[in-house]
């Protein structure tokens, strides 16, 4: 979507949605900080301010031009050291007109929802940021309110009870607070021109009207806010998490580039969409915050997952919800605090391996058939050449079912062939078991992608599962997608 004679100034998204970048400028910082540096530096902290589900964008203001928020701060954010900032995406309708709402298809109820919450930490010399998604149906203790999902914090508190109820379940001290207006992200995408995007995967989902094939596409700002809210993939929440990042990083680099520094228009334009999408405590109006990330680049700013036990958590509600792995992420948040490095394995001691459960038959007396129940491209055939290399027989190609939302990993078996299927089980840990009207065994593949443990003879003990895991991780850089040829 770029102007007429230019080329294509879009910044592609996501690729494969976890490959490399190619990006199509570089920028040297000068020796000396020039005028533009400068703005650059400002435009680059306020992008990092508003990343809020995609309500990223520009702040270039006074502080009087942005409206503050009482989230019990308390105090001025600290000038020097690590920061703790705490970014709420809230879901307000007012100020939307008849045809936004009709595209989104929100209807006419005013008020406002918390959308996205994520963590940004920024290093003690603050030239390094740590991005935290924190799915909004987390399982957690709300202060004073017992156990809800993390996005009613801030509907039974607002941003007091949101600032504390991260706090309480991180473990970190919030110092800044920006609260976003995640809706006004369409006039934020629509004042660059617009994004494209790449998915892996098709997307179909009646409640927003987005329906896309898997391949790239150039996306307005009202289907670009679908498509980074969209949850109508096979992991639900986690890839909506995945693809708000991805156009994080992409708006980031489009702010950032040329074409928008060269077309004062454009870049006026994204300048005062976006002041009216914020709020902050300490009402400061991020000028601070811009002056210490001078040293920032996309290739600085990680974006990492918080390590799930239960994506698919059913509550004492009877609601869906996710829980966090509580071990992995208590480490992930003190690493995060103690500056370490999260792309280098937690420094705790290796686990003690116990011998694997006795298969009550051996694998290579069964006949398997394998189904992939995701979309996941590919998750097919890597189970079956993991299975035969335990040991178990699986002539066939895998096959694909019907639907594609199986979250779990199903053992179907027939009458008689129960040993069979524990045996199959025993490599599967966490798959279910379920007993049908077929003749032999079929393994449907889940989202949950199990890891199968190796049965063959002289096969080492498994190890158990370790208390903490190193977290995924990538740069902003490394989310944008590859240029097109």
């Amino acid at each position: 979507m770029g102007d007429p004679g230019q080329e294509d100034a879009g910044v592609h998204v996501g690729g494969d949605a976890y490959g490399g970048v190619r990006l199509a400028t570089g920028r040297k910082r000068k020796p000396v900080r020039s005028a533009r540096s400068r703005r650059r530096n400002l435009i680059l902290a306020a992008a990092l301010s508003t990343t809020v589900l995609v309500g990223t964008g520009v702040v270039w203001a006074t502080p009087q031009q942005i409206a503050g928020v009482d989230a019990g701060i308390g105090e001025s954010a600290p000038a020097t050291g690590a920061m703790n900032i705490l970014l709420v995406g809230v879901d307000r309708r007012d100020d939307l007109t008849r045809k936004q709402q009709n595209q989104l298809k929100l209807g006419r109820s005013a008020g406002e929802r918390t959308d996205t919450m994520m963590l940004i930490h920024l290093s003690d010399d603050h030239s390094k940021v740590t991005v935290v998604s924190l799915p909004r149906d987390t399982w957690t203790e709300v202060p004073g309110k017992g156990h809800h999902k993390i996005n009613s914090a801030y509907q039974f508190g607002g941003a007091k009870l949101a600032k504390q109820t991260v706090e309480q379940a991180t473990g970190l001290k919030i110092h800044r607070y920006i609260e976003v207006n995640v809706l006004g992200f369409i006039d934020v995408v629509d004042s660059l021109k617009g994004v494209t995007v790449c998915t892996p995967v098709a997307i179909d989902d009646p409640k927003t009207g987005l329906k896309l094939a898997a391949g790239t596409h150039e996306l307005a700002g009202a289907q670009a806010l679908g498509y980074a809210r969209t949850r109508a993939t096979v992991r639900s929440d986690l890839d909506r998490i995945d693809r708000q990042q991805q156009v994080v990083s992409a708006l980031m680099d489009k702010a950032l580039s040329p074409e928008t520094f060269a077309n004062p228009g454009r870049l006026a334009s994204f300048v005062n969409t976006t002041l009216r999408t914020i709020k902050v405590d300490p009402d400061d109006g991020l000028l601070g915050l811009a002056s210490q990330l001078r040293d920032v680049s996309l290739g600085n700013i990680r974006f990492a997952s918080i390590p799930i036990a239960d994506a698919d958590f059913r509550a004492p509600t009877g609601e869906s919800a996710v829980l966090w792995d509580k071990n992995a992420a208590k480490d992930m948040f003190r690493r995060i605090s103690a500056g370490e490095d999260l792309t280098r394995p937690s420094p705790k001691p290796t686990p003690t391996a116990t011998p694997s459960a006795k298969p009550s038959l051996a694998p290579e007396r069964i006949r398997l058939k394998v189904l992939n129940g995701t979309l996941i491209t590919g998750l097919g055939l890597r189970t079956k050449n993991a299975l035969v290399a335990s040991g178990f027989q699986v002539p066939d190609e895998p096959g694909n079912t019907t639907k594609k939302d199986h979250k779990q990993t199903i053992i179907r078996y027939g009458e008689g062939r129960e040993d069979a299927a524990r045996t199959v089980a025993t490599a599967i840990p966490g798959a279910e078991l379920r007993k049908v009207g077929i003749d032999g065994i079929e393994v449907i593949i889940g989202a949950d992608q199990p890891r199968i443990r190796d049965l063959s003879p002289g096969a080492k003990p498994s190890p158990k599962p370790s208390a903490v895991a190193t977290p995924t991780t990538k740069t902003a850089a490394e989310n944008i997608c590859r240029k097109q040829g």
